[in-house]
């Protein structure tokens, strides 16, 4: 079966027609528009008038719906300009075109690009499996995470079950309905860039804690929490921007890049999330109190590596396309609000106040249930979306300043004075720092083509900014000498403090080998590339 719809918006007359068939109708304008909208519509497909775009643009999801090419004839109303609505299948929630299967991102393939005549349902087929792979990723650190707690919660609604259990483990809350006042509290009012921290305290576990951790592959986090979870990334897909670059496909590359880096992150398998769970012995989680000096205690929290990869997901949600300074410069409401690091924080507030919602409590219930748990998690977000922002020049200053502090006088990271938590919380928070760095940029540190591939995709999204009129500079001018000092002064540099900082073993080598490998080609090549991007515009535009 197939459905025709077609959507207007406006004042309407409502009532009940008396007769034989008595029955409620709607009349006036409103209705005559959209009753004549239904020649022009297709199967399968929402089309919608203009004064529906325009709410739905107040509203702040103009990228919900595309324009259609051609404009409608109505009877008695002459040419209208209509729209179509982009919608998933599956969670009838608005989401981008092109986007990657989970396999492509895994392997960093190229984007699928899908125009307005391309297969929806294939479209929609990838983003469900794209939406599905990152399940799968997240649902895996979700059972560490409960393993850890020593308390297998089969049933997500039974928690009261296990509350003694909990407490006399120094918990602090295990109801989840009792976190409501700290989860409304998060952020006490102060803007996202205001709960920034130097340092985050991260979670270590002594030898008995890690006696009564469960095996991860016996935990089942629930249907209902399996479910919102789903529900909850494909809603998030549905807020990113159908932008050339920072859409929800490159949130897929970065997560992928992540979670690469974070499976790397110690020398050997046990303990971490994001490898193949399997059973795990006391002695090996033994092990995993002696790795957690090799990676600061990163290793040693599964929540700490969940809220690194959630926040790779999350971290350009809702991105406008322009940099912050255009948004500053337009005054736009969020620049308004955040001044700075705008896209940024707005991602991380409209992330949390979908999860904060109350479709999601099972879903919360798995990733904490403590207030301490609450707050760390919340920071990681924070300090993770943030370290995203590296244009700005004092947030550029600080991690500078910070590095230095931390790193300047240790020879290895493997060899480490005495324990000091604090300087192991300082260390491990500038790690996630520049690992969630290094994977926004990853596509300079992978194969030449893929390189290629996103750099094109970013191209197009400035050079059709300035087309558009929301930049100053034609960004194709200084395009070919902008990639040889991006690759001088911040990806190769950046590189090569992930090999410093000495927790990546061989991936710290091979990301900085691919940026020298990927710079050098481009000083041949780029010149004729930026080139060929430019013609590849003009051709899409006249088509």
């Amino acid at each position: 079966m197939a459905l025709t719809m077609n959507t207007n918006s406006g004042q309407v007359t409502a009532g009940v027609l008396r007769g034989e068939r008595s029955r409620f109708q709607l009349f006036g304008d409103t209705m005559n528009t959209a009753s004549r909208m239904e020649h022009s519509g297709e199967r399968n497909r929402v089309q919608i008038s203009q004064a529906t775009a325009d709410l739905l643009t107040e509203a702040g999801v103009a990228h919900w719906t595309t324009p259609r090419e051609k404009r409608i004839y109505l009877k008695g109303k002459g040419d209208m300009q209509t729209y179509w609505m982009r919608k998933s299948k599956s969670s009838g929630v608005a989401r981008s075109n092109g986007l990657l299967t989970p396999a492509g991102a895994a392997s960093n393939s190229e984007l699928t690009e899908c125009s307005e005549d391309s297969n929806t349902d294939e479209v929609m087929d990838k983003t469900e499996r794209l939406v599905e792979w990152s399940v799968v990723v997240l649902t895996s650190l979700l059972q560490q995470i409960i393993a850890s707690r020593g308390v297998e919660v089969q049933d997500i609604e039974a928690l009261s079950a296990a509350e003694n259990v909990i407490a006399s483990r120094g918990g602090v809350v295990q109801d989840i309905m009792s976190l409501s006042a700290a989860e409304s509290g998060t952020g006490g009012g102060r803007t996202v860039l205001e709960e920034f921290v130097p340092i985050i305290p991260l979670k270590r576990f002594d030898e008995d804690e890690l006696r009564r951790h469960q095996n991860p592959t016996s935990i089942d986090i629930g249907d209902e929490a399996r479910s919102q979870l789903r529900k909850y990334l494909f809603i998030v897909a549905g807020m990113y921007h159908d932008n050339p670059f920072h859409n929800f496909q490159h949130a897929t590359h970065v997560t992928a890049s992540v979670k690469k880096l974070l499976t790397r992150i110690v020398n050997m398998n046990e303990g971490n999330g994001l490898e193949t769970n399997n059973a795990a012995s006391i002695v090996e989680r033994k092990d995993l109190v002696d790795l957690a000096g090799h990676s600061y205690g990163i290793t040693s929290d599964p929540l700490t590596q969940f809220a690194v990869v959630f926040s790779a997901i999350i971290h350009d949600l809702d991105h406008p396309g322009v940099p912050n300074t255009q948004l500053v410069k337009e005054n736009t409401r969020s620049a308004q609000i955040y001044k700075k690091s705008v896209a940024e924080q707005n991602s991380v507030h409209l992330a949390w106040g979908i999860l904060m919602s109350e479709d999601f409590s099972a879903l919360r219930a798995c990733i904490y249930q403590t207030e301490s748990e609450l707050r760390r998690f919340r920071q990681l977000v924070v300090n993770t979306v943030m370290a995203t922002d590296i244009v700005d020049k004092e947030l550029q200053a600080l991690r500078k300043a910070r590095w230095e502090e931390a790193f300047s006088n240790v020879e290895s990271a493997t060899e480490l004075p005495d324990r000091d938590v604090v300087s192991e919380d300082r260390k491990a928070t500038i790690v996630i720092e520049h690992l969630i760095q290094a994977s926004d940029v990853s596509h300079t540190m992978q194969h030449w083509h893929i390189y290629k591939s996103w750099n094109e995709k970013f191209f197009m999204e400035c050079y059709s900014a300035y087309k558009g009129g929301r930049a100053d500079s034609d960004p194709s001018e200084n395009w070919y000498k902008g990639e040889i000092g991006f690759f001088d002064f911040y990806v190769i540099p950046l590189a090569k403090k992930l090999d410093s900082c000495g927790v990546f073993g061989v991936s710290s080598d091979e990301y900085l080998n691919y940026a020298k490998a990927n710079r050098d080609e481009w000083v041949r090549e780029g010149e004729a590339i930026v080139q060929s991007y430019i013609a590849k515009f003009n051709k899409h535009q006249s088509d």
